[in-house]
């Protein structure tokens, strides 16, 4: 069975919310979502992969958007999708850019030695969430930003705030991973797994 989502002209999360919908009823098959901008892409990305579906992103010839394909179940894909199986399932949230209640130069200090040992200590989280104050470390400027790259890089999902992000007026400081809404930071600590949340 495949269903297909337009999500075009629409804002997140609505592209993200139709296709948890469209995925919810069937017991397996396919859900082809088309959105036409890079954020909306990325968003429901990050949903099939927090649900645990594997997906292919394709984008259409012209360029102008992108088909995000989602397999439910025992279904043959279309070529090989990546997976990194390393990854322990666990997500940590950042709420702040200090750790800790107290003093701040200390919370700063905390705050730069955990990133530090959670990127030199596998398994490595499978997803880290900062919003509120916390999405100032993945911008630009940020005391653990090579940490934060280097978890990346080895296959760590990194999700920014987009409203706090917006209210901090340091969305174009960004320079790790990708801005998300609350619809999929929600999705991502009510999972019944190893949240940690720092702040």
């Amino acid at each position: 069975m495949k269903k297909e989502v337009d999500g075009r002209g629409l804002a997140c999360p609505k592209p993200v919310i139709l296709t948890k919908k469209e995925l919810d009823s069937i017991e397996e098959g396919v859900v082809s979502t088309i959105v036409d901008n890079e954020v909306a892409k990325e968003n429901v990305s990050k949903l099939a992969q927090s649900l645990g579906y594997d997906f292919q992103v394709k984008q259409s010839e012209d360029e102008s958007y992108y088909y995000i394909d989602i397999y439910k179940g025992q279904v043959e894909l279309d070529g090989e999708v990546d997976k990194d199986k390393d990854l322990k399932d666990m997500v940590i949230a950042i709420t702040a850019d200090t750790m800790g209640k107290g003093n701040e130069e200390l919370g700063k200090i905390l705050i730069k030695s955990f990133v530090y040992t959670v990127s030199e200590t596998p398994p490595y989280p499978k997803t880290m969430v900062f919003y509120n104050g916390g999405v100032r470390l993945t911008c630009q400027g940020s005391p653990v930003l090579d940490d934060l790259i280097r978890l990346e890089d080895k296959g760590v999902e990194i999700i920014s705030c987009g409203t706090c992000l917006d209210f901090l007026e340091l969305k174009d400081k960004l320079k790790v991973g990708s801005i998300s809404n609350m619809y999929t930071i929600y999705e991502k600590l009510r999972e019944p797994k190893n949240n940690l949340i720092i702040g």
